[in-house]
């Protein structure tokens, strides 16, 4: 009898030890939930001090609500800190630059100078293709809009790839005298007619882009990757990435980050926008 108490007693004892270990993950998993940056105005949110690590929305009545001290912490909590190569003197010169008690820095959708960029695939003959999208906030009306500003393409790249210097085909300029009727060879299938171009001729790619969808020769397939370029605040550039992992930090995070003046903004931009 007193084997089987001993028994009972340690049979409760290891229940007892299971059921805190599920409690103590439960807790565990609830808490990296609660830290995890999950929307994008969330991470707004936390950002301008509007809403603490906890999920918990601040009022403007509320003491906490954008409160300088409090910003710096939470604006801390948003890098990544497992990827990215952003030294502690950035951060904190960042960080003490948006969050001045005289003038401090806010963000939101109605923010300038932001931009998304979407990884998209797209079947085109009969062939998926990697098609990238620019897109932007745009007002209509009393409200807002996510538009396509600008989209990138590898197969248009190289269909618009005019040829330069000597190889560079032409029309000869007495070509007047002939009524034009050269063009024949310059307006062919498989041919180079944006050789006949303005120097500074540019392609629009985004008005071939809707046209091809719209005739049905481009067809949407799904997103592959999205990720967040701010120059709203000025001498800064940082991106977001959506970090899915395990752990606190997690979610939409600060994965660059640099002090940046005009011309470097401008350099950047075109390296974004995947331009020559």
């Amino acid at each position: 009898m007193q084997k089987l108490s001993v028994f009972i007693i340690l049979l409760c004892g290891v229940v007892s030890i299971g059921n805190a270990q599920v409690l103590n993950d439960d807790y565990d998993i609830e808490q990296q939930l609660l830290a995890s940056t999950k929307q994008l105005n969330q991470f707004f949110k936390r950002f301008n001090g509007e809403e603490n690590n906890k999920g918990v929305e601040l009022e403007p009545g509320d003491r906490q609500y954008r409160n300088p001290r409090l910003r710096k912490r939470y604006i801390s909590m948003l890098f990544d800190e497992e990827y990215a190569q952003i030294s502690k003197d950035l951060k904190t010169r960042f960080i003490n630059y948006t969050t001045k008690s005289d003038q401090p820095k806010f963000l939101g959708l109605r923010s300038e100078d932001w931009f998304a960029v979407v990884n998209t695939t797209f079947e085109y003959e009969g062939r998926e293709e990697a098609i990238t999208l620019y897109m932007q906030m745009q007002q209509e009306g009393l409200g807002y809009e996510w538009v396509i500003s600008k989209v990138s393409f590898g197969r248009y790249k190289e269909m618009f790839d005019k040829q330069r210097g000597e190889t560079k085909e032409f029309l000869h300029p007495m070509s007047h005298e002939l009524d034009f009727m050269n063009l024949r060879k310059a307006l062919v299938k498989n041919g180079s007619p944006e050789s006949y171009t303005l120097a500074d001729y540019e392609p629009d790619y985004l008005t071939l882009f809707i046209y091809e969808v719209k005739k049905g020769l481009l067809k949407f397939n799904t997103v592959n990757r999205i990720n967040f370029h701010f120059f709203s605040l000025d001498g800064w550039y940082f991106s977001l990435n959506n970090f899915n992992r395990a752990g606190y930090n997690t979610g939409w995070l600060i994965s660059d980050l640099t002090e940046i003046n005009k011309p470097q903004k401008e350099q950047l931009l075109k390296i974004i926008y995947d331009q020559k």
